[in-house]
């Protein structure tokens, strides 16, 4: 069962919910693994406190040039879109950071001039935190491409029973990358007219990924009632609401679970997450 937590927008309360519900469920004894496909700025580690015991590089293949074999004729870099590549002179230039990684380069190339080697933009880290296997992506700073480093932390061989993804905010392709082929999303929001129009966008979003979903409304008795009409206007169902705690928001800032402050939360999570189970079974 893979469940992907996802937002329009960020600061909803999304690695809140993802966090908390993989602990939940890793104490009913599922096997439960959680990744923090948050590249750009993962913080899943911060509430689960893993300990690491393994990091992977994350690379891209990116095009070398043999000169003696190059006739400059500039077929590579008119075949690149990212004008990664470029004939200058009498000399051929890579520009890595624009790459993509896609090969089109040596495809058209006619002399077999170019080759490829790798690049590191990133790393994956692995280990087990508060029972619950730990996963986190992690593009270097001044990297542009987050894609390739979701990619490769989805494609891990992770027996669980239940997989957590904890997607970015947004809707654009790294979280499409993240949240594609799961079986479950959650749209985490808030009410207020942000909330709701980036909410707007994230539904359709997963409606056009066919994705099977549930709205979760955080910090639910302030802002206004727009969001749960909306969800009612649309046939969207609110999974869970769950109303501003201050304890919470304490807890949060410590870097703590939100059932440590109340065990209310705890049944609350489980009730969702059996929710879900029951949805996708039907």
């Amino acid at each position: 069962m893979k469940i992907s937590i996802a937002s329009g927008k960020g600061g909803t309360g999304k690695t809140t919910i993802a966090t908390n519900l993989a602990v939940v469920v890793a104490r009913t004894g599922k096997d439960v693994a959680y990744l923090d496909c948050d590249v750009e700025e993962p913080n899943g580690h911060i509430f689960l406190k893993p300990e690491i015991t393994e990091q992977l590089d994350v690379t891209i293949p990116i095009p070398k040039v043999d000169i003696d074999k190059c006739t400059l004729c500039g077929e590579c870099s008119a075949a690149c879109e990212y004008h990664a590549i470029a004939v200058l002179g009498k000399s051929v230039q890579v520009f890595p950071s624009l790459c993509h990684g896609c090969g089109g380069c040596i495809d058209v190339c006619p002399e077999d001039a170019i080759e490829e080697i790798p690049r590191t933009i990133g790393h994956i880290s692995r280990g087990v935190g508060m029972g619950v296997k730990f996963y986190e992506g992690r593009l270097n700073v001044g990297e542009v491409l987050s894609p390739p480093v979701t990619r490769a932390l989805r494609k891990l061989p992770t027996k669980s029973d239940v997989i957590i993804i904890d997607a970015p905010p947004g809707t654009s392709c790294p979280v499409i990358e993240a949240i594609r082929g799961t079986d479950f999303v959650i749209l985490v929001t808030e009410p207020t007219p942000f909330g709701l129009n980036d909410l707007e966008l994230a539904v359709g979003m997963v409606r056009e990924l066919d994705l099977p979903y549930g709205v979760v409304i955080n910090c639910s008795d302030i802002g206004d009632n727009r969001t749960k009409e909306y969800c009612r206007r649309e046939g969207i169902d609110i999974l869970m609401e769950i109303p501003y705690d201050r304890q919470v928001a304490v807890a949060y800032s410590r870097g703590e679970m939100m059932f440590s402050v109340n065990s209310q939360y705890e049944e609350n999570l489980h009730k969702l997450y059996q929710n879900i189970i029951d949805r996708n079974s039907r």
